[in-house]
């Protein structure tokens, strides 16, 4: 397999503030990842969005609002959520990365596929307005991008947060599908099992809420019994993932319990759904450094049918996750055939 790798120097000069988890020294542990995988890489830098696709799902007013933010040196726009002089251009080619990579893709031989090593992530922020470390929504404009290009498009988060943006982004639009397997109850308390998407996009948001301490074989019989089948009769042209990987059972920030090789599992169980070259893999969170690098390792391994080359899991879940998992397809069951 072929890898287009995107990364720029501009994305370690967004300034989130001292003793921020979401800091630069991510993108250097997935870096090593990428490069310790043993998968051929083909370095792409990443341009800067054009307007017209930021503006596709984004308020021309709050894109002006943050980049005279960060002109004027920046700061906190939320509790959360700090930006700095040089996180206007590290916004806007995190944004463009997804743009640049399926036109790349979509003339690339069936075995090549792209990882975007980039920050600020952006499965958390709205239309108008930043949160959650996120400024703008990169794998939900690359979605809306593919949509008026006429095809039709998977999300895949399985961050340990809900991607609460991407669903508010494109809970109306029935050529998106948008998948989260998330902590809940958790920050942004949003991805109720019961939110399946809006009028005639009903059924298109697949919401897997688990409790803390959910491990690898919950994940993987979700993947199996729910998301393969749902994505398989939704049929996509394109598989988005947005990659967190602070479900890891090493994440300082949350309580779930999944190993390296989960997300090796993750990638080539996706990658038997559809061609490398129609997935595009989005970094979001994942803020234990060592968890970051063996995880990217493991999903770009997963991609090209390589061996996981680590420590297999001994992780269980609790019987909580289970029966959070059966409620999930049961709501499900009311859209499609499981």
């Amino acid at each position: 397999m072929a890898l287009l790798y995107y990364s720029h120097e501009t994305f370690s000069q967004h300034d989130t503030g001292a003793w921020h988890p979401e800091r630069p020294e991510r993108l250097a542990a997935a870096d090593r990842g990428v490069m310790t995988s043993g998968v051929k890489v083909e370095r792409v830098v990443p341009p800067e969005i054009a307007m017209a696709d930021l503006t596709r799902l984004h308020d021309a007013r709050y894109v002006a609002a943050i980049e005279r933010f960060c002109s004027q040196g920046g700061g906190f726009l939320d509790q959360d959520t700090h930006t700095g002089p040089g996180s206007w251009e590290a916004a806007m080619r995190a944004a463009g990365a997804g743009i640049d990579a399926i036109k790349r893709l979509a003339k690339s031989p069936t075995g090549t596929t792209a990882f975007l090593n980039v920050r600020p992530p952006g499965h958390h922020a709205l239309a108008a307005q930043a949160m959650g470390f996120c400024l703008f929504n990169n794998a939900a404009i690359a979605a809306a991008r593919l949509v008026e290009d006429g095809h039709r498009v998977a999300i895949i988060d399985w961050d340990v947060h809900h991607g609460n943006g991407t669903q508010d982004l494109l809970d109306h639009d029935p050529n998106v599908l948008y998948v989260s397997l998330h902590q809940y109850p958790f920050y942004p308390m949003t991805g109720r099992v019961f939110d399946t998407g809006d009028g005639v996009a009903a059924g298109t948001m697949v919401n897997i809420p688990l409790p803390a301490g959910t491990a690898g074989d919950v994940y993987d019989a979700a993947f199996d019994q729910l998301i393969r089948p749902v994505t398989e009769r939704f049929e996509p042209d394109w598989i988005l993932v947005s990659a967190g990987y602070d479900a890891h059972a090493d994440d300082p920030l949350a309580e779930m319990r999944l190993a390296s090789i989960d997300y090796h599992g993750f990638a080539a169980r996706l990658a038997g759904l559809l061609a490398p070259n129609r997935i595009i893999t989005f970094l979001e969170g994942g803020y234990s450094l060592s968890a970051i690098t063996a995880s990217v390792a493991a999903t770009m391994r997963g991609y090209d049918g390589l061996e996981y080359d680590g420590v297999a899991s001994t992780l269980t879940s609790p019987p909580t996750a289970w029966e959070a998992l059966e409620e999930a397809k049961q709501v499900q069951r009311s859209y499609w055939e499981l």
